[in-house]
């Protein structure tokens, strides 16, 4: 498929404790530095389960931006649409994970994508043709959403990202004219926050190491996570939703949760946000 995806991309600093981590000290560890962003790996992982990627971001413009591009360039995600933000901007992301690899805690700094206004979608979209699906995270402003959402001509995949910026969906549905999007990805406190919106075609609510919840219409379905010797769950819930991207818009349920899975599953036993031996290692679980 080509895939047109639109969000944020940074620089992840991901620090991992030896043991479990205690607050208000100093944890021994290992500190790794590699591109992120929800929207960037979702694009980097759908490059390299073989679709056509074309993102649409506004990198940091400092060092790690060019460091965040240059990912982009190497795993060939067509980024010649995409711009840096100014001098100085910044777009990065600091995680510490325990020794068992789950998230302590976050901090995001991601000024540079308050540049991916509607007026600079206006200006990119026409140039970009026979999109069989485009993707946003929620690092972009509310009206960018609302710009997605009554300007696609494709179905439209909208990642929750996380619980402070989640709520940009509920405000950007309401001022959407369209006020439909067709799939929808969230963890379950996401979930919690966007649980009486309306318009959405299936919505996906990861639960971990509990598996998948997916909603479309007034049922509900669930499905069991896979055996997995975690390393690093960062990254996992954007490997899932490209996995539920790359099966394709008429997938079934069942069809588009059991690539998610698996997808989610090969990057949680990875070190990095993005496991680049995704194809291969996908390919032969299949």
């Amino acid at each position: 498929m080509r895939i047109c995806v639109i969000g944020g991309a940074n620089a992840d600093i991901t620090a991992t404790t030896f043991k479990p981590f205690k607050p208000n000290d100093s944890n021994p560890g290992t500190i790794r530095l590699v591109p992120g962003g929800v929207a960037r790996n979702i694009a980097h992982n759908l490059a390299l389960l073989g679709d056509q990627v074309v993102f649409l971001t506004l990198f940091g413009g400092d060092t790690f931006g060019y460091f965040t591009a240059d990912s982009c360039r190497r795993v060939k995600i067509d980024i010649t649409l995409s711009d840096a933000a100014p001098v100085g901007t910044r777009s990065c992301f600091l995680s510490i994970n325990n020794a068992d690899g789950e998230l302590v805690g976050g901090v995001s700094d991601m000024l540079a994508a308050d540049g991916i206004t509607p007026e600079w979608l206006a200006s990119k979209l026409p140039k970009i043709e026979n999109i069989d699906a485009y993707v946003a995270d929620t690092n972009i402003p509310i009206e960018s959403l609302t710009y997605l959402i009554d300007h696609v001509d494709a179905p439209l995949y909208v990642d929750a990202v996380s619980s402070a910026k989640a709520p940009r969906i509920i405000e950007a549905m309401r001022q959407s004219e369209k006020k439909q999007i067709h799939a929808l990805k969230c963890n379950w406190m996401e979930n919690e926050l966007l649980a009486e919106i309306k318009g959405v075609g299936r919505r996906y609510v990861s639960l971990g190491a509990e598996g998948t919840d997916v909603v479309e219409g007034e049922k509900r379905y669930h499905f069991d996570a896979l055996p997995c010797e975690t390393v690093n769950t960062t990254g996992a819930g954007d490997a899932m939703m490209a996995g539920i991207i790359h099966a394709g818009p008429e997938a079934t349920i069942e069809q588009a949760v059991e690539v998610g899975l698996r997808c989610a599953k090969i990057t949680c036993e990875c070190p990095d946000n993005v496991n680049n031996q995704l194809k291969q290692l996908y390919d032969a679980m299949v």
